[in-house]
């Protein structure tokens, strides 16, 4: 029987070859938003591997929700010719690529992680990166070191929303197939939905339904505006360390699939700056997996497993059963980006090289049968100075 693994998956109408989906991994190397060779040959290289579904790392949709100067962006047109370089070729070779639309709100304005990963400092406007004031659901900053935001006023929110908009617009024209909106790890759609980041008095606050308006307005610009026949995922992070908990996310999920949102990606943690993420989490194998269960059982969504999956036996588990209906691998793709291939044949009875790309799989069987050749001929050596 075919692994679930490997079972092709319809979403609306867009089927991916498996259920192998790589996820969103911030390379902090754009160009004014723009993304570089290295973009193409980062993402390109998981479409040889064999992956379902390919993301894009976080792509900011306004200037001042960058995370980072290397981030990618959507804001404006000249934006979208470059991606679109990149979506072809993923499309070519078999996969199907994939969006993750986010605004950094009160974490933008970040040092790449390899400057330190803290606040923008003297060190980094020398270099030309020069701080600006970020926005954020209430005055409240994400670490002691950090800018406080300024609060969003009503206009503000008009504008992000309206920016939801037009970078899923262009995404479009870029030539992705799915939308993920990110609405986790402490950026701007997460700290609306936190009561402890989020301390407003007017109608996007308070209450449950206060705090999840934007987010929910978010969601329902995107999915307007995105094709009928492709779905949009939603990233969660579906307990914090500010007090959101597994039944805050299942609450909240129910109202996407209303909104039509159709997979929900669930993460965790990071309400805070990464010196205190995940307080509360012990992190070990699929550690995130019971979040994306919970969520399909009890908000009867479709959801997306992520967090320390590494092996394939691990994640054929996790599908049958029941607990997600994608499999994400983040890091462990960047150490075998050949991951899917290699998967696939630890999984099932077929042949090494299959599945590979020709170009490739010529190669490997030869190289395969000449291993063959040089150890059958080592054993009959020996055999002989055994015999002698």
């Amino acid at each position: 029987m075919k692994p679930l693994l490997f079972t092709p998956i319809t979403l609306r109408g867009l089927t991916a070859r498996n259920r192998t989906v790589i996820a969103p991994m911030l390379q902090y190397s754009g160009r004014d938003g723009l993304p570089t060779d290295w973009h193409l040959l980062h993402l390109g290289k998981f479409a040889l591997g064999g992956a379902g579904i390919i993301f894009s790392e976080a792509i900011a949709i306004e200037e001042r929700g960058r995370i980072t100067y290397g981030d990618l962006g959507l804001w404006r047109d000249d934006q979208v010719a470059p991606l679109r370089r990149i979506t072809d070729v993923i499309k070519q070779h078999g996969a199907i690529p994939a969006v993750q639309l986010a605004h950094a709100g009160r974490k933008a304005g970040t040092q790449r992680p390899w400057d330190g990963h803290g606040p923008l400092t003297a060190a980094d406007i020398v270099r030309g990166e020069t701080p600006w004031m970020p926005i954020g659901a209430s005055a409240v900053s994400a670490s002691p070191v950090r800018t406080v935001p300024a609060e969003m006023s009503a206009t503000e929110i008009r504008e992000v929303l309206e920016a939801w908009r037009t970078s899923a617009l262009r995404a479009l024209d870029a030539g992705f197939q799915i939308a993920e909106l990110h609405g986790a790890h402490g950026y701007l759609l997460h700290t609306f939905l936190s009561p402890q980041s989020n301390l407003r008095a007017d109608g996007y606050g308070g209450s449950f339904e206060g705090r999840a308006r934007l987010p929910y307005e978010a969601a329902e610009i995107v999915r307007n505006v995105w094709p009928k026949e492709w779905p949009v995922f939603y990233r969660i992070s579906a307990v914090d360390e500010g007090g959101w908990q597994i039944e805050d996310s299942v609450r909240f999920a129910a109202g996407l699939k209303e909104r039509g949102i159709d997979v929900v990606d669930c993460s965790s943690g990071s309400l805070h700056d990464s010196s205190t993420a995940n307080v509360r989490l012990r992190r070990g194998f699929g550690f995130q997996v019971p979040f994306a269960a919970e969520i399909r059982r009890s908000a009867g969504v479709s959801t997306m497993a992520v967090g320390l999956i590494v092996e394939p036996e691990h994640a054929e588990q996790i599908l049958q059963a029941g607990d997600a209906d994608l499999i994400a691998i983040g890091r462990e793709a960047l150490y075998n980006p050949n991951w899917p291939l290699h998967a696939e044949v630890a999984l099932s009875a077929q042949g090494e090289y299959q599945s590979w790309p020709q170009q490739h799989s010529w190669w490997l069987t030869r190289r395969e049968r000449i291993f063959q050749r040089i150890a059958e001929e080592a054993a009959a050596e020996a055999q002989a100075r055994k015999s002698g």
